[in-house]
């Protein structure tokens, strides 16, 4: 079946193509990722390939974007109570950052260059911090506060995090360490005040 706008066929062989293509990104990286490499593995020709596709890059994008969806899963909220609200805000945190993490090994290029030059990425995670923000300030956890600017705070925060982790090559478990205590720190700026106190533990 084609795709109307593209032209392109879009099929099980298609599915299959970005398929392998993850599969080589998560063993080589993404880098390591060529035409070539994807047809041999998959036994087909070139016309195959780029009936479906424009070039190798498109099938990366695809890739990156479902690991991304990947990482969205995990943002699911679910707090009852001043605690468990600031344990999720803190563990859901800690997991995007995690699986960006292991995201950069196979995605260096991705991570940060398709990433930021798209607003999706970003637009999700403002619409999801609103919308948690909304909730708890309803019950009192948190200060009221100019949602605009506490979304771009969390959103720069976690990118900065990221960026430097990745060029630093920190250990998973000291770039989580780093990242919970800043993000930790962030949180603690809009709690109601009993709830700051409870978290500067």
């Amino acid at each position: 079946m084609a795709d109307p706008q593209t032209g392109m066929i879009c099929d099980g062989i298609s599915d299959k193509i970005i398929d392998i293509a993850a599969e080589i990104a998560r063993e080589e990286g993404a880098h390591r990722v060529n035409v070539r490499k994807i047809i041999t593995r998959l036994g087909v020709t070139n016309r195959v390939f780029y009936n479906r596709f424009k070039n190798c890059d498109e099938v990366l994008r695809i890739v990156y974007s479902r690991a991304v969806e990947q990482s969205r899963e995990t943002a699911v909220p679910d707090f009852t109570d001043r605690e468990s609200f600031v344990r999720y805000c803190l563990d859901a945190a800690e997991q995007v950052m995690i699986s960006t993490y292991d995201m950069k090994k196979q995605f260096s290029r991705y991570v940060f260059e398709h990433d930021s030059l798209t607003e999706d990425n970003r637009l999700w995670w403002k619409e999801h911090i609103i919308r948690c923000y909304e909730a708890a300030r309803g019950k009192g956890y948190v200060r009221e506060a100019d949602t605009d600017a506490l979304c771009y705070a969390f959103w720069c925060l976690c990118r900065g995090y990221y960026a430097d982790i990745a060029a630093r090559g920190l250990e998973k478990t000291d770039a989580v360490r780093l990242f919970r205590f800043g993000f930790r720190c962030l949180l603690n700026g809009i709690l109601t005040p009993e709830e700051a106190t409870q978290t500067g533990k």
